[in-house]
This record gives C-alpha cells, sequence and structure tokens, in this order.
C-alpha cells in the first residue's frame, strides 16, 4: 500500500551538493558509531531517543522502525507509533514530487547521501498526523541519509537526520516586511529589499505575503503610496504635479488611472473637492 504521510524528508529546492567543510568527517565518525552500537540494542536504543537532532530509522524494505523524542517534538507528533510500521520513505508521494527518490534508493543500496534546504512537507504532516507542527509556515533542513551495515555488508537500517536551518512564523515575517513598506513607500518598490527585511526569499514570501494579506506585496505597496498621494492631495497649498512629487512619483496617467481605481475619482476632481469642501468651511 502506498504510504501518503510524510516527517520532513521530502521537500523542495533541495541542493544535492556535498557537506560543508568538516561536517563529513563529523558524519563518518557518527556513522561509525551508530555502526559500533549496533550489537548493543538498548544502547542504541538510548542513544538515538536522546539525540539532540530529528532522526528516524528505516528497515530494509523502507518502513519506519524507530523515531526519537526529538523529531516528534519537531514536527509536533503525539505518538510515535503514527509513524513507526507505518511509514515508508520509499513509498513517500512527497518523496516522489520532489525528486528525492533517487537519492534517498541510493542510501539503501550502501550510499550516505546529503541535501541540504529542503522545504519541508508541512501541509501533508499536518493532515497526516493531525498536528500544527507549532503554527510553523515555512521549515527548511539539511538531511543525511546514511546506512548501517551488518557483519556481510549489507544493509540493515537506513538512518535519516535533521537539521532544521530556518523556521518561518508567517505573520512575523509578514509585519516585518509590512514594516518596512511602511517606512519605505516613498522608494521605489523592490521585491528583494522587501523579502530581505522578512528574511524570506522572495518566491516564498510573495506566496505567503498574499496568503496573509491578500493582496501582493506590490498592490500592499501601491496602496500605501496612493493613500499618501491622498493625505498630500488634501494640502490645497501644494499644487497637484507638487503632491505627486512629494510621493516621489510623476504626475502621469500611470498613477492617476490607480488613484481613479482605488478611490472612484480622478486627482484632479479629488483636489476640486477638497478646495470646495474648504471653502464651504470659510463661509460658515
Amino acid at each position: 500500500m502506498e504510504s501518503k504521510n510524510s516527517t520532513g524528508l521530502a521537500g523542495r529546492n533541495e541542493k544535492p551538493n556535498s557537506p560543508p567543510d568538516g561536517t563529513k568527517d563529523r558524519l563518518d565518525k557518527l556513522q561509525a558509531s551508530f555502526q559500533a552500537l549496533l550489537d548493543k540494542e538498548e544502547l542504541f536504543a538510548k542513544v538515538i531517543e536522546f539525540f539532540p537532532y530529528p532522526i528516524q530509522i528505516h528497515s530494509p524494505d523502507g518502513v519506519s522502525v524507530m523515531v526519537n523524542k526529538a523529531l516528534l517534538e519537531e514536527f509536533d507528533v503525539q505518538d510515535r507509533d503514527l509513524i513507526v510500521g507505518k511509514y515508508n520513505i520509499l513509498k513517500d508521494p512527497d518523496i516522489e514530487r520532489y525528486g528525492l527518490m533517487d537519492a534517498v534508493k541510493r542510501a539503501f543500496k550502501g550510499e550516505t547521501v546529503y541535501r541540504t534546504d529542503l522545504e519541508v512537507p508541512l501541509k501533508t504532516i499536518r493532515e497526516f498526523y493531525n498536528t500544527e507542527c507549532h503554527n510553523i509556515d515555512a521549515m527548511f533542513q539539511d538531511a543525511t541519509v546514511f546506512p548501517i551495515l551488518d557483519d556481510d555488508g549489507k544493509v540493515m537500517y537506513v538512518v535519516v537526520i535533521l537539521i532544521t536551518r530556518r523556521i518561518y512564523r508567517g505573520k512575523e515575517s509578514i509585519n516585518k516586511a509590512r514594516e518596512y513598506l511602511r517606512e519605505n513607500w516613498i522608494e521605489d518598490f523592490s521585491l528583494e529589499k522587501t523579502a530581505r527585511a522578512a528574511n524570506l526569499s522572495p518566491y516564498y514570501f510573495s506566496r505567503l505575503f498574499k496568503k496573509e494579506t491578500g493582496t501582493t506585496p506590490h498592490e500592499y505597496y501601491l496602496n500605501i503610496k496612493l493613500e499618501r498621494l491622498k493625505e498630500k492631495l488634501c494640502d490645497t497649498s501644494l499644487s497637484i504635479s507638487e503632491a505627486f512629487m512629494g510621493c516621489g512619483i510623476d504626475y502621469h496617467g500611470y498613477y492617476g488611472k490607480l488613484f481613479k481605481k482605488k478611490f472612484g475619482i480622478t486627482p484632479s476632481q479629488f483636489r476640486k473637492e477638497m478646495k470646495e469642501k474648504r471653502n464651504e468651511k470659510q463661509i460658515e
């Protein structure tokens, strides 16, 4: 039966590069220590359980046989029995969908595989494990997958170790972007700079911003700009072109059309109404 749940390895934007300098040696030592503990089952289980990073152990057919406390806490899974004996990494559709299956299969053939910057499929995890994942909007991890061999050199287990590199909580990041746009509205719009203020990639930032606000970052920027323009037009001591210049934009058709679309009236009509209201107040 096809396994439809995921536990962290599947993800997008994977980088099939080698471990950073020094990391490979540490991974080799870790693999060797796990290998040495294989005959001491009770000690092996304790080491896995209290290992500081999320770990999942798989049998040669891909079925999960062990997960540690760190993995359960990472994904807010309440019961390890939801994973152990049920999840099969070789039948995970997310692993296949994100192009990671060949790499995973190499680990089951005896090779150590390292991948960085994997976007965790949180939606799948939430659905199948009934968890909120601590209200996280996005998580990116590095994954190391290596085999543990028996005395005959055959794969006995495959270990997956996950190290979380980045966690994004949508509202916090989007609030930073909103603040940046409110403070820099007079400048030309830059998706890259706005995303940087939120500490997100431009691609993910654009998706998350639309999800949280219902508008694109550029639309949000334009709305701020038009509101400021409206405020400037209320100052009748400024000409219309001066009001536009005060907002860092030229008095031409583009922003005039946007102004009318948003407020249902042209800038010149709005200015005329402001003058009429001002005159009425003076007469009173």
